[in-house]
């Protein structure tokens, strides 16, 4: 029997197992991934070099260093672009819910931030951090949405005059 808050939990947060829309196509998905690979690594050099430019006390800082901070974006964008095929299957509204899914995500991941702030790392330094998590959340999810979006389901609404659907064979 199910239970009506969970199914009022599964509302709320818009799981539905059988949505309309298809999912993204994974060529678009493979695309989205290495766009937003080059670009979140390019926002990140820059808001690192922005960051000893600002406040040349941070040249050296071991996080604005390439190699510190390529392998959590790579790992992170990963994660992120395998994600949003997931939650394209299992919503009605996958926008809606990779947003909030992406700001979730994003504050989770500036705790470590605020842990090496409060343990005395430089505050603008890791400000410049901050800003990292920051573009490399803004660049991923709207490469993923935009790039790789969900698509119509496959009749299109098109029905023959018998009533078979054709919409599938003629794209």
């Amino acid at each position: 029997m199910p239970s009506p808050v969970m199914d009022r939990a599964m509302e709320l947060a818009r799981v539905d197992l059988s949505p309309r829309h298809r999912g993204p196509r994974a060529v678009a998905v493979v695309a989205a991934a290495v766009a937003s690979l080059v670009l979140c690594l390019l926002a990140d050099w820059l808001l690192a070099r922005a960051g000893v430019a600002v406040f040349p006390a941070t040249k050296g800082y071991v996080h604005f260093r390439f190699s510190d901070y390529s392998k959590l974006t790579i790992i992170g964008v990963i994660i992120a672009c395998a994600a949003w095929p997931v939650v394209a299957r299992v919503t009605s509204d996958p926008r809606w819910v990779f947003f909030r899914l992406a700001i979730l995500v994003t504050i989770v991941l500036l705790l470590p931030d605020l842990y090496i702030w409060v343990k005395g790392q430089p505050a603008h330094a890791v400000l410049f951090l901050v800003l990292m998590h920051l573009a490399i959340a803004v660049i991923t999810y709207n490469l993923l949405v935009r790039v790789a979006p969900v698509r119509e389901p496959a009749s299109h609404g098109r029905v023959s005059h018998d009533g078979r659907d054709y919409g599938a064979r003629h794209r």
